[in-house]
Formats: structure tokens, sequence, C-alpha cells
């Protein structure tokens, strides 16, 4: 009686088909990577130049770029003046 219940319970247990995630379509790990890589690098340069502008240079009307900007070029954009 208990290996024919034994038996039915591992029958069972290996019938049941395991449900797996389907495997993400999304960029390599590589790509993925520099792109934040490049995120992260553009964040800091806006960052940078926000706080370089209000030390050395806030006499000088400047309006900033949009950090799509920064992220597109990844260089300072603070004026010619204004030092760094």
């Amino acid at each position: 009686m208990k290996t024919t219940l034994m038996a039915c319970f591992i029958s069972a247990y290996t019938a049941v088909p395991v449900a797996r995630a389907p495997a993400p379509v999304a960029r390599t790990p590589i790509e993925a990577s520099s792109d934040l890589e490049r995120d992260a690098k553009a964040l800091e340069l806006y960052l940078q130049d926000k706080k370089g502008h209000k030390e050395f240079c806030p006499q000088i009307k400047w309006n900033q770029p949009r950090l799509s900007t920064y992220k597109k070029t990844l260089k300072s954009y603070l004026p010619k003046d204004c030092k760094k």
C-alpha cells in the first residue's frame, strides 16, 4: 500500500511539466552596461556643470542644456568664460 501511494506521488510529480519563463528579449549584457555607463557619465557631467556654474560664474547668464543633450555628446557645456 505504501509502495503504491509512493509510486503515485512520484509519477504525478514527474508528470507535471515545469513552466519556465521565456528568455527576455533584451540587449546583451555588454550593450546594457555600456548604456548604463554612458548615462552615468552624462549625469555626472550635467551635475558638475550645474555646480561649476553656481560656484565659479553665477554672474554669467547660462541656460543649461537638457540631460539628453549630455547623453548624446558626453561633454561639458559650461560657458567658455566660466572657470572650471
